[in-house]
């Protein structure tokens, strides 16, 4: 069931699962995903008496900016703020915070900000946030991998968006997950949350802003530069990468960036869409990671 909640920024649309009082759980989707990508591990998580919360992210479904002329932001200090905000207009204490791509660095943030407020971490690709602006080379092969941003750079990435955003982000899909034979039902299910009208302002500013070529939100300054700091994440953590990911998994081994419990799962088969395409492997590393915590 759709659920719908105000925090300072967004009318947050988000699905909840599960035992009312049960151990929460909230579960952030990423870039170009929705909450469909969790509806296996969901399922299985709310038989475990979890309470697990689903948010569509900002730009995406029914999430709504409350202020109109407010400034479409996708950088990685709104998308932590979100998350954290979230958890206090729910009021929930200290849930698991999970996620991949831009979910994945939402968790990140909100963990390293406020382990206040956050019990634990289960993070895709290890630590997930930048120093921006990233402007000098990288290795070629990660130059490579990053095309799509460079081309969202571009005018001509903002049409692509705007006329043939489905096709563009279903290649995404088929290239980032090589060994995932998703279904037409399976993409049809998440591009739907593609058609909000900030859908392409918050993907151009991600980009972009991460790039030194967009100025970040005004409002976020501070957050902003406590993250360029790159803070460790002080709560216990559960890693994961799936073997088939277009990202390297050198990149989910930072280790020294944890300073609590922390373990590395490498998942077979498995590309960046990981909840979806291994669903039962992400729900028992959540699972586990509460045993942990207890």
């Amino acid at each position: 069931m759709l659920h719908r909640v105000q925090t300072a920024s967004l009318n947050v649309a988000y699905y909840r699962h599960g035992a009312a009082g049960g151990p929460s759980i909230v579960l952030l989707h990423g870039f170009p995903y929705a909450p469909s990508s969790y509806d296996d591990a969901a399922r299985a998580l709310a038989q475990e008496g979890f309470d697990v919360i689903i948010p569509y992210l900002r730009g995406y479904g029914p999430t709504r900016f409350r202020d109109p002329a407010g400034f479409r932001s996708g950088e990685q200090a709104a998308l932590g703020k979100d998350a954290i905000d979230l958890i206090g207009a729910l009021d929930l204490e200290r849930p698991i915070v999970a996620g991949y791509d831009w979910g994945g660095r939402a968790a990140c943030v909100a963990s390293a900000l406020r382990p206040d407020l956050v019990g634990g971490l289960v993070t895709v690709c290890g630590y997930n946030i930048f120093c921006p602006p990233v402007t000098a080379p990288l290795d070629p092969r990660v130059e490579h991998m990053l095309w799509y941003q460079y081309y969202l750079h571009m005018p001509r990435g903002r049409v692509m968006l705007e006329q043939h955003r489905d096709a563009f982000c279903r290649y995404l899909w088929e290239i980032w997950s090589p060994g995932w034979a998703f279904s037409d039902t399976q993409f049809d299910a998440a591009s739907v949350a593609f058609r909000n009208a900030d859908f392409v302002e918050v993907v151009l500013h991600s980009y972009r802003h991460r790039a030194g070529l967009a100025p970040g939100d005004p409002s976020l300054l501070d957050v902003a530069a406590e993250l360029e700091r790159q803070p460790s994440i002080g709560v216990p953590t559960m890693v994961l990468h799936g073997d088939r990911d277009m990202a390297p998994l050198a990149m989910s081994l930072d280790r020294s960036r944890f300073t609590a419990f922390w373990e590395r799962r490498v998942i077979a088969g498995a590309g960046h869409n990981l909840p979806q395409e291994a669903p039962s492997a992400f729900a028992a590393a959540i699972t586990d990671l509460a045993a942990h915590i207890g």
